[in-house]
């Protein structure tokens, strides 16, 4: 079998495993056992499909057995356990993914055992030569547990003394956490999870933080399977008991997985809106500056004031404004500006992406040799607390190569000017590196580097395109689905923009709540926005029924009704809110809009005249009486109207509109002349003018156009454009 077709074989397994269909679960993996030829696994098969057969065979013929569901659990357990052990016996023999390629390359050397590793380790770094064998060794550590499948018990043993060990640094307990947290992405081993959880115990928050969303992310990935380990739910329930912040721990990671989520978007903001808007901004401020005058005069000149003036109240300050809020939140603002800084040598080495930042690193330079410009530079990346460990490593390489005498200036910088900055980041590092959002923030960074730039990222599945929805999962819901974190995480779906996500949490509050009009208030906002206005509609209802003093509902009730085409049911709700603010003019031009819509076109006008009359800024109200008064007769009142829109700014419908008042006036040729006018501002597309003309023939009809003279008019009007006249 080929790779792909060994993947699709286990897909299939695990997808039938998952729906509780074992008999074709079965038939596959057995193609698949046929495929790798191992006698001990047919054998295992053989044992579980005959123990199958009997249970069904007992449950037809009635007989009662409590241990029925007991042993039902266990074939299902060891049937994925199979087929995982099926699974990476064939693709180590085929696969030319990383994983295996290692796992080939450390079979094949015999490899150095776990007690070896861990007496290498525990050598103090004390000298350069020393340090970089810690290296070497924390390397090999990283991949041995990484490939090793299954975990032996006497393994498990050695790697708990290592995690434990208090006198290893603490860059040995973060690496263990990722091979481990890797190791399980590739399948599914018991005995990797509970070092996880083995890991939850060490002192250290950093390495705690890293276990606990390396123990999340693999619940997620095997939420169909998880239930079968009751294992699972002892740790989870002894850990929680042990640590009263533990659901406070779970919703910040929660928070912050949602938070990557706008990586993405953030990127492309920046390098499709501020970055080019940053360019025409400098343009002007070049053409401001008189170069041979600011070379006259000394470096520290204030700055021209009309620079700030030019980004004042420009839609760039608005972008940068939101920018900071960004960052200040935590979100991952860097990764753009790192995306192209990821070749160094130094991230050939996967396990070096997971590293934290060791400003004696050997990979950065020899510490002894070093000037103290330098110190100060790594000095200040290992407390800056707004940049990940792999951008630490990124931004130290890029500054090495830069030209001598650019680098002596930036170093410069660090020693003088930038010490003050440094000072506060130190104090700011120091006041957070024992928070879980900034540490969870930072290691979740490092992982969307690995799982979005690592040059092998093909062979990993990218746990940033799965949902992470934790607070969804049956196994965490005893410790996440209290009231505070449920808003808490609704409310951050929907400040996001995820309202779908939102929507069923709101659902699911809404049910031990059902007094609480803003829970409904939201279901209806998260319903409109995916436009589900029916749904909207009924949750706004509900909303009201519980409060109706709230403005924004009986608006937004209003509202749906008029995207519903029920502008009567609408009217009544704009006229409940008009008794509340009787001068808001939105309201009044909705109103009658609503009376548009029934046709009550006198009525309508009185609405937008009043808005004309007292909305001196504007002139929304004049496409609305221009129409008005055309569909009731008034052509010279709306000829006047259309004469004021078209020496503002007019739109295609516009000159159209204008056109029927003057065809209706019988001026036949100012008619072709605005219809012209109406097609070219649609670059000439006659099938559009069409399309918006065919639906105004009623109105035509009314007012009294024949209908023999529509096509006539219309075959005119291609002349013209053709004729170009």
């Amino acid at each position: 079998m080929t790779t792909q077709e060994i993947n699709r074989a286990y897909e299939r397994i695990i997808g039938s495993l998952d729906n509780k269909e074992l008999k074709d679960a079965f038939v596959c993996l057995q193609g698949m056992i046929a495929g790798v030829r191992e006698y001990v696994f047919q054998e295992k098969f053989d044992e579980l499909q005959s123990t199958y057969k009997y249970m069904l065979r007992y449950r037809m013929e009635g007989a009662k057995d409590p241990m029925q569901e007991h042993i039902y659990h266990t074939l299902l357990l060891s049937a994925y356990e199979l087929a995982d052990q099926v699974k990476h016996k064939a693709l180590s023999a085929e696969s030319s993914f990383i994983y295996y390629n290692r796992k080939r390359s450390l079979d094949a050397g015999g490899g150095t055992t776990y007690d070896q590793l861990h007496a290498q380790l525990d050598i103090p770094g004390q000298t350069m030569e020393l340090e970089q064998q810690y290296e070497i060794t924390l390397t090999e550590l990283f991949h041995k547990i990484w490939v090793s499948y299954p975990l032996s018990p006497d393994d498990v043993l050695v790697v708990k003394e290592i995690l434990y060990n208090p006198v290893l640094p603490v860059a040995t307990g973060c690496q263990i956490v990722s091979a481990l947290l890797l190791g399980l992405q590739a399948s599914f081993d018991k005995e990797k999870l509970f070092l996880l959880f083995d890991a939850l115990e060490t002192e250290n928050e950093e390495v705690r933080v890293r276990a606990l969303i390396g123990i999340l992310l693999t619940l997620f990935a095997y939420r169909k399977r998880t239930y079968l380990y009751p294992q699972i739910q002892e740790r989870l329930d002894l850990y929680a008991e042990s640590h009263p912040a533990f659901t406070n721990d779970i919703r910040t990671i929660t928070l912050r997985f949602i938070l990557a989520r706008e990586t993405e978007k953030i990127t492309r903001k920046l390098q499709e809106e501020i970055i080019p808007e940053m360019m025409k901004l400098n343009s002007k401020i070049t053409g401001k500056i008189n170069l041979k005058d600011l070379a006259s005069e000394q470096i520290g000149a204030e700055m021209n004031p009309e620079w700030q003036e030019m980004l004042a109240g420009s839609s760039l300050e608005k972008k940068m404004q939101e920018f900071g809020e960004l960052q200040q939140e935590g979100a991952d603002v860097m990764h753009s500006t790192f995306i192209h800084l990821k070749n160094f040598p130094f991230f050939r080495e996967i396990s070096n992406w997971f590293l934290p930042f060791i400003p004696q690193h050997s990979s950065l330079g020899n510490p002894e040799n070093k000037e103290p410009g330098d110190r100060q530079v790594l000095d200040a990346l290992a407390t800056a607390p707004f940049m990940c460990n792999s951008d630490k490593y990124s931004l130290y390489f890029s500054m090495m190569q830069l030209p001598e005498q650019h680098k002596k200036m930036m170093m410069g910088q660090f020693e003088g000017q930038a010490g003050e900055m440094i000072q506060q980041s130190k104090e700011e590092f120091v006041t957070q590196r024992g928070n879980i959002a900034f540490i969870s923030g930072q290691y979740i960074q490092d992982l969307y580097r690995f799982f979005k730039l690592y040059p092998s990222k093909l062979d990993f599945d990218d746990i940033f395109t799965w949902k992470l929805d934790f607070h969804n999962l049956p196994i965490l819901q005893p410790y996440i689905s209290d009231k505070e974190s449920m808003w808490a995480i609704a409310e951050y779906y929907l400040h996001k923009g995820h309202f779908l996500d939102a929507l069923s949490i709101y659902v699911r509050l809404s049910i031990q709540d059902h007094e609480n009009d803003v829970l409904f208030q939201k279901i209806g906002y998260c319903k409109q926005m995916n436009d589900d206005i029916e749904g909207a509609l009924d949750a706004y209802l509900r909303a009201d029924l519980l409060n109706n003093n709230s403005k924004w509902v009986i608006r937004r009730i209003a509202g749906c009704y008029r995207t519903l085409k029920r502008p009567e049911e609408a009217l009544t709700y704009y006229q409940r809110y008009e008794l509340m603010s009787p001068d808001e003019l939105s309201v009044q031009m909705n109103i009658g809009h609503c009376y548009l819509e029934m046709r009550d076109y006198d009525e309508a006008l009185k609405y937008y005249f009043k808005v004309d009359y007292l909305d001196t800024k504007s002139n929304k109200a004049w496409r609305p009486i221009a129409w008005c008064s055309f569909l009731t007769g008034k052509y010279d009142q709306a000829r006047n109207y259309y004469k004021r829109i078209l020496d503002a700014q007019p739109n295609m419908h516009d000159y159209m509109n204008a056109g029927h008042t003057e065809w209706v006036m019988q001026n036949v040729k100012q008619a072709l002349k605005y219809y012209k006018k109406s097609v070219e501002t649609e670059q000439n597309d006659f099938h559009k003018f069409k399309e918006q003309f065919n639906q105004d023939i009623p109105d035509l009809l009314m007012a009294g156009i024949e209908e023999p003279e529509i096509p006539l008019m219309l075959d005119q009007l291609r002349y013209v454009l053709e004729d170009g006249l």
